[in-house]
């Protein structure tokens, strides 16, 4: 592949195939058939497989894009408002989100263990310094009390949504109390 940058329609084509392929993972897990991630992108497995040739390019490819929807989001949350602690709160319900439908993604990833380590310090290098900027910002706000700090706030939720995959647990509304809890 050439170095040179792709085009817009190139870049949010990849970005709706991506979305269709994280919405056929949540539903069907990592092992779905590549055809139904083509029928809902509505392309040919072709177009699937000359943008990811293995199903391992596919799933790292899906992991990093929901990353990168996460880290975009916050600023974006705190932007939009109405508090800061009230973007934290959003921004969390969406990693949350992340975490709970991924279904499969990190499990599949840690057979090739450069591949999910490199993954892992990607996801920590996006999404650690965004919490750190959300919970900031609210504290500078006075909404929040100092004390975690972003990382232990994060694997805090990653913790309590160990148990999602149960249907009686519902992994937002624990965490909810979570993000509740900084309050000042």
């Amino acid at each position: 592949m050439s170095d040179r940058p792709r085009r817009a329609d190139a870049r949010r084509n990849q970005a709706a195939l991506l979305d269709a392929a994280a919405k056929v993972f949540v539903a069907s897990g990592v092992e779905a058939p590549i055809r139904a991630i083509a029928a809902e992108a509505g392309v040919g497995t072709a177009t699937i497989y000359r943008h990811f040739p293995t199903r391992a390019d596919l799933i790292v490819a899906v992991y990093r894009h929901q990353i990168e929807a996460c880290a975009e989001a916050g600023p974006r949350f705190l932007a939009e408002g109405p508090t800061p602690h009230a973007a934290l709160g959003r921004w969390i319900d969406l990693f949350v989100d992340f975490l709970v439908t991924k279904h499969g993604l990190a499990a599949a990833l840690r057979s090739d263990g450069a591949q999910f380590e490199a993954l892992h310090a990607h996801f920590l290098d996006r999404l650690v310094p965004v919490c750190a900027a959300l919970l900031d910002a609210a504290a500078d706000a006075g909404e929040v009390r100092a004390g975690p700090t972003a990382l232990e706030v994060l694997r805090g939720v990653g913790n309590l949504c160990i148990g999602a995959e149960d249907p009686d647990y519902d992994a937002r509304k624990v965490v909810g109390v979570l993000v509740a809890g900084l309050a000042a």
